[in-house]
C-alpha cells in the first residue's frame, strides 16, 4: 500500500513504533523570532546564566579546596601548638638550670680565692725570696662632705662583683729576683694589673735585704687552667 504525505516537512509516523520523545525545533522558533532584541536578550540570558553556572561551579570548587587546606593548616597548627608549648617549657628549665649553675660558680668563685692567691703567689716566688705579709685592698670612695649617711661606692670589675686587689709584702736578697717575681706574678691566668708599689733596702738579721710591696688583682681564671680532682677517702 503507497502514503502519500500531503503536508511538506512533516512526516507520519509509522504505526506501531511506540513511544519517541521528540525535541522542539530550535531552528523554527528562531525563524518564527523576527526582533533582533529580543534575540540579543536571550543571547544575553543564555551567556550570563552559563557563566554563572560556571562561576558558581568554580566557586564551590575553590571553597571545597580552600576548606581542605583549612583543616590541614588547623591540623598543623595544633600541631605546633604542642611542640611551641614544650619547647617553651624546656627553655623554662634551661633557664632556671642556668641560673642555679651561675649561683654555684659565682660561690665557688668567691669561695677559692685564697687558695688560688697563695698557690699562685707561691709558685712565682723565686729562690732566696720570702713573703711577710698579704692583706687585700678594695677602694672605697666615702660618702660626700656633709652627708654622713650617703651612699658608699665599692670599686666592682666587669661582671659586677667586688673587685679584690691584693698587697704582697716581702724580702728578697737579689734585686734581680725582685724582678723575676713580678714577671712569674704577670704571667700568672689568676692574677692582672700586677704593679711594684715600692721598695727599699733594709738590714734584717745584719744583712741588707730589698723590701718590697707588690699589689695585684685578682681574676677568675680561663677553665684551661681549672683542674677538678676527686676527693677521694679511704673508710676502714
Amino acid at each position: 500500500m503507497i502514503e502519500i504525505n500531503l503536508l511538506p516537512g512533516k512526516k507520519k509516523a509509522a504505526k506501531g513504533a511506540g513511544f519517541q520523545l521528540a525535541l522542539p525545533d530550535f531552528k523554527g522558533l528562531i525563524a518564527q523570532v523576527k526582533d533582533p532584541f529580543l534575540i540579543g536578550a536571550i543571547a544575553a540570558w543564555v551567556v550570563v546564566g552559563g557563566g554563572g553556572a560556571l562561576l558558581f561551579i568554580t566557586d564551590r570548587a575553590r571553597l571545597a579546596a580552600a576548606e581542605s587546606r583549612l583543616e590541614s593548616v588547623r591540623t598543623e597548627k595544633r600541631r605546633y601548638d604542642i611542640v611551641i608549648a614544650q619547647k617553651r617549657q624546656a627553655e623554662k628549665v634551661r633557664d632556671s638550670l642556668l641560673y642555679q649553675i651561675h649561683v654555684i660558680r659565682d660561690i665557688d668563685a668567691d669561695r677559692y680565692i685564697w687558695p688560688h692567691v697563695l698557690d699562685q703567689t707561691t709558685k712565682a716566688l723565686p729562690p732566696y725570696t720570702w713573703i711577710t705579709h698579704m692583706q687585700t685592698t678594695t677602694t672605697i670612695v666615702a660618702a660626700p662632705q656633709g652627708q654622713p649617711n650617703g651612699p658608699v661606692t665599692v670599686e666592682r670589675d666587669s661582671i659586677g662583683r667586688p673587685a679584690v686587689k691584693i698587697s704582697i709584702d716581702g724580702r728578697t736578697v737579689d734585686i734581680q729576683a725582685y724582678t723575676t717575681f713580678l714577671r712569674q706574678l704577670a704571667a700568672s691566668p689568676w692574677f692582672t694589673d700586677v704593679t711594684p708599689a715600692a721598695s727599699q733596702t733594709v738590714i734584717e738579721a745584719d744583712r741588707p735585704v730589698t723590701a718590697f710591696t707588690v699589689t695585684v688583682s685578682y681574676k677568675v681564671a680561663d677553665s684551661v687552667y681549672i683542674r677538678t680532682v676527686p676527693l677521694v677517702q679511704s673508710v676502714r
